[in-house]
């Protein structure tokens, strides 16, 4: 098997960290993981001093989801800066799913330890529950404030992913993008206001009713909430790790830029993302069985050539040139 890679090993491996660093700011949305980080951080400090005022079970499962996603932010953040650490020997493909990794991360923090507790506090409030006897007005003015702030990381999130999500439908793109971290920010952004409006909800009942159940009631399904959102993002974060191959359209371009206009060209294609930027490319090519070496040579170049061009992010492209026989190809998929 061949790895032609025309200007060196070298030159391809600092090719693709340029390339990682270029995402490595605005490119896996950091202007839009700073945002939620600076609103998280103020949110949850106005969230704890309602919650020291009040007793609001709400404010409290409130306050530790603010904290919770403000330990995500900064996980992402590092994720992405572990991204862009040079390959080496140990991992010569480099460290892109780094950013695959500590978004599971953010996805099983959201699940334990905002889901479970506000779970755990909703049903002991349930429990043992009681109204809000004292600063009435100020978890009602938190939880508004909250959801103006809130709204703004939301739409910096929104605004990031505009490029990225194209013309597809917002769940298409949740489902199906590479870049990890912005479906992260979207899902936090949107269960954060959701858990805002349930919290709300909450309180308002238990003022005007008097009755401690209602914001119980309103903890417990802001547990329900993050506990759904973390399951999704684990599940589709998961197979990101595993290792998924390029989309649909990216496999299309590869194919055809091999073909160039001979189908029945290739033999055997796979890829993978090595990072949410990074495509290693593994193909078996039909060549003929009198061309010279140079000009398989010659052959492999261009192939590559046009493959880095209809898909800049494959970077790492393995060719092997072969005579199709369909017997054997027939036997070897046998044996697999």
């Amino acid at each position: 098997m061949t790895n032609h890679q025309p200007s060196g090993e070298n030159t391809e491996q600092a090719q693709s960290n340029e390339a990682a660093e270029s995402h490595g700011g605005h490119g896996h949305g950091s202007g839009a993981i700073l945002a939620a980080l600076g609103a998280n951080l103020g949110i949850a400090a106005l969230k704890f001093i309602a919650y020291a005022l009040t007793r609001s079970s709400s404010m409290l499962a409130e306050g530790i989801h603010s904290v919770a996603d403000s330990g995500n932010q900064i996980l992402l953040l590092v994720g992405g800066k572990a991204a862009q650490k040079d390959a080496d020997a140990e991992h010569p493909f480099g460290y892109g799913r780094n950013r695959y990794f500590y978004a599971f991360v953010v996805s099983i923090i959201i699940f334990a330890l905002g889901g479970l507790f506000a779970l755990y506090e909703g049903i002991e409030k349930w429990q043992h529950p009681h109204g809000i006897d004292s600063w009435a007005w100020v978890p009602v003015a938190v939880l508004v404030g909250s959801i103006l702030l809130e709204g703004n990381s939301f739409r910096v999130a929104v605004k990031e992913s505009k490029p990225l999500k194209g013309k597809q439908s917002w769940w298409r793109f949740l489902r199906t993008s590479k870049n990890p971290e912005l479906p992260v920010l979207l899902l936090e952004d949107a269960g954060a206001l959701l858990g805002l409006i349930l919290a709300l909800i909450g309180v308002g009942m238990t003022l005007l009713t008097g009755d401690g159940r209602w914001d119980a009631a309103g903890t417990m399904a802001i547990g329900v909430l993050l506990v759904a959102i973390a399951g999704f993002l684990a599940v589709e974060i998961k197979s990101l790790l595993i290792g998924e191959a390029a989309s649909p359209e990216d496999l299309a371009k590869i194919r055809a830029a091999l073909q160039n206009g001979d189908e029945g060209r290739i033999i055997h294609l796979k890829t993978v993302h090595l990072g949410p930027e990074e495509i290693l490319v593994a193909a078996k090519i039909r060549i003929s069985d009198s061309a010279t070496g140079l000009a398989v040579a010659r052959e492999i170049d261009e192939a590559e050539v046009r493959i880095r061009a209809a898909v800049p992010a494959a970077r790492v492209i393995y060719l092997e040139p072969d005579v199709f026989d369909p017997e054997r190809e027939e036997a070897k998929e046998f044996e697999r």
